[in-house]
């Protein structure tokens, strides 16, 4: 027999946690989304959980089904926050190039959660309305079915693998970090011509690359290629009687 699915307002604590607050899951989300940033993936623990929450850490398992049912939810409230406030304009580079920029810069308001779930597949609702929203703009750009799925995938995966990328040079060790990135200036910006010629004559724009991340150009030449691509489908079908 099915497990019965019971209703939010069914599963709410009725009576407020230590802390004074009423338990659901966007609070334990929340919460978790915090315990993340302070104590990375390790320190995400339903015992943990509970202590910070101020509850019995056995309530949370009326709101999710384990850590791993949480992960999934966190990954779609990033999601969420992605879209939350944008609207489309009707070009479709635009409407792409904001949304990718969007959801690259939520995922980072949270490294470690973005490393955490940026492989996932979360099935909830903000991920369908944000698969739903890419293909129709790219379909109705005038991308035939196949290329608006291929172009789907290769937009999503690729704000995906940044996201998780960037997300886990931002969870090292601020003296970490920086140790990385003297290097491109201690050793790469000091390699000879006569060895290296290529890095010496392009060194100061590779360590001012290494501040930044790479994945607005990696955007735009996503979708300066799917523009080409778009102008060869359109050539290919000739002009609409």
């Amino acid at each position: 027999m099915a497990k019965q699915v019971v209703s939010e307002s069914a599963r709410r604590r009725r009576r407020p946690t230590k802390q004074g607050a009423v338990l659901s899951e966007k609070l334990i989300v929340d919460t978790a989304l915090r315990l993340l940033r302070h104590h990375g993936s390790a320190g995400l623990s339903v015992r943990r959980l509970g202590v910070a929450l101020g509850a019995d850490p056995s309530t949370l398992y009326r709101y999710f089904d384990g850590i791993d049912d949480l992960t999934l939810a966190i990954a779609d409230e990033l999601i969420g926050r992605s879209f939350h406030g944008w609207e489309p304009t009707g070009d479709w580079w635009r409407d792409l190039h904001s949304l990718g920029i969007r959801s690259h810069a939520a995922y980072l308001d949270h490294p470690q959660a973005a490393v955490l779930s940026a492989s996932r597949v979360s099935g909830r609702t903000s991920e369908k309305a944000a698969v739903e929203t890419i293909l129709g703009i790219l379909r109705e750009a005038g991308f035939p079915d196949g290329a608006a799925v291929r172009l789907y995938r290769a937009f999503v995966d690729q704000m995906l693998a940044f996201a998780a990328l960037d997300g886990a040079e931002l969870a090292l060790p601020d003296d970490v970090r920086e140790s990385d990135r003297q290097l491109w200036r201690s050793s790469y910006a000091q390699l000879p011509a006569e060895t290296h010629p290529h890095i010496a004559a392009t060194a100061a724009l590779l360590v001012d690359l290494s501040e930044r991340s790479a994945y607005p150009d990696a955007l735009e030449l996503l979708l300066d290629g799917a523009r080409a691509l778009l102008h060869r489908l359109d050539s290919a079908r000739g002009p609409t009687p």
